[in-house]
């Protein structure tokens, strides 16, 4: 599984990196996601909280 992330649209709630800190991360400035840090059930439960959509699962 891939998260695709639009900063364009996100209003920094943080949401993710509350939920899912090992998975969501901001470094320098940027978003950064490891999707193997946590079970595709619980990354998409994070994303699904995300209050804007800027946080999107695609099945690869």
């Amino acid at each position: 599984m891939k998260v695709t992330f639009d900063g364009n649209i996100c209003k920094h709630s943080g949401e993710c990196v509350k939920r899912s800190p090992e998975v969501f991360k901001v470094i320098d400035g940027n978003m950064v996601i490891d999707t193997n840090k946590e079970s595709d059930d619980n990354i998409r439960a994070t994303v699904a909280k995300c209050p804007t959509g800027a946080l999107k699962c695609v099945d690869e």
